[in-house]
C-alpha cells in the first residue's frame, strides 16, 4: 500500500530529506564552534551565524511541510507522522541555535572536554538521523534505517552519561560557583540537541511499523 501511495506526493520525502542536511549542516557548524572556542575566535560569530541562517532555513522547509498537509490529498504517510518528524527535526536545528547562541550569551571563552564531545556526539546523531530521513521513502532499505534509529538512542544514552559526569566535575569544589551554574545550563542545552534527535528517532521508528 505505502509503495502505490508514494508517487502521489513525493515532495514531502524530498522536504524531509533537505531539512534533515540542514539539521546535519547546524550540527557540524556547532562542532566547529565548540572545537574552535579559545583558538579561532575571529570564526566564533561567523559559526554562530551559521547556525542562525541554518535555523532560519528550517523554519521555511517546516512552513511549506505544514503548508501541504493542509491540502486536500492523499499522504505518503499519516499526516500526524509527517507533521511531527518535521516538528522535531526543525526542534533539532532550534537546540543546536540555542547552543551556539549561549556561547556568547553565557560569555563562554574556552571548551571542554566534555563539550567537545557532547557536540562531537551531536554531530554523529545529526548525521545518522539524515541517513534515517532518507531512507524512509525505500521499503528496501528499512532494516538500515532501523539500524540508524537504534544508533542514535545508544548516541543519547552515551551523551547522558558525559554530561552526568561533566556536571559531577563542575561542583567538585576545584572552580566557581558561577562557572558551575553556567557551564551546567549549557551541557543541558546540548544535551537537548540530542534528546530530540533521538525523539524524531522513535517518530521514524512509528512510520515503519505502521508501513511495514
Amino acid at each position: 500500500m505505502l509503495s502505490s501511495l508514494m508517487p502521489q506526493r513525493k515532495e514531502f520525502y524530498v522536504l524531509l530529506a533537505t531539512l534533515a542536511d540542514r539539521v546535519v549542516a547546524g550540527a557540524n557548524a556547532t562542532l566547529r564552534l565548540m572545537n574552535g572556542l579559545g583558538s579561532n575566535t575571529e570564526d566564533l560569530p561567523t559559526l554562530v551565524a551559521e547556525v542562525s541562517l541554518l535555523e532560519q532555513a528550517g523554519d521555511k522547509i517546516k512552513a511549506e511541510v505544514i503548508t501541504l498537509l493542509h491540502r486536500p490529498f492523499t499522504t505518503p504517510i499519516n499526516r500526524d507522522q509527517i507533521h511531527s518528524l518535521v516538528i522535531e527535526l526543525d526542534g533539532v536545528l532550534n537546540a543546536l541555535e540555542d547552543v551556539a547562541r549561549a556561547v556568547s550569551m553565557y560569555n563562554i571563552k574556552e571548551s571542554t572536554a566534555e563539550a567537545r564531545e557532547l557536540a562531537s556526539l551531536g554531530a554523529d546523531a545529526c548525521m545518522r538521523l539524515n541517513r534515517a530521513v532518507a531512507g524512509i521513502a525505500e521499503k528496501g532499505r528499512r532494516p538500515e534505517v532501523i539500524g540508524f534509529c537504534k544508533e542514535i538512542e545508544e548516541i543519547e544514552a552515551k551523551a547522558d552519561a558525559v554530561q552526568r559526569k561533566a556536571v559531577t566535575k563542575l561542583f567538585d569544589g576545584s572552580g566557581t560557583a558561577w562557572n558551575a551554574v553556567k557551564m551546567s545550563r549549557f551541557y543541558a542545552l546540548q544535551e537537548v540537541v540530542l534528546d530530540t534527535c533521538e525523539e524524531a528517532a522513535k517518530t521514524i521508528e512509528e512510520i515503519l511499523i505502521e508501513n511495514s
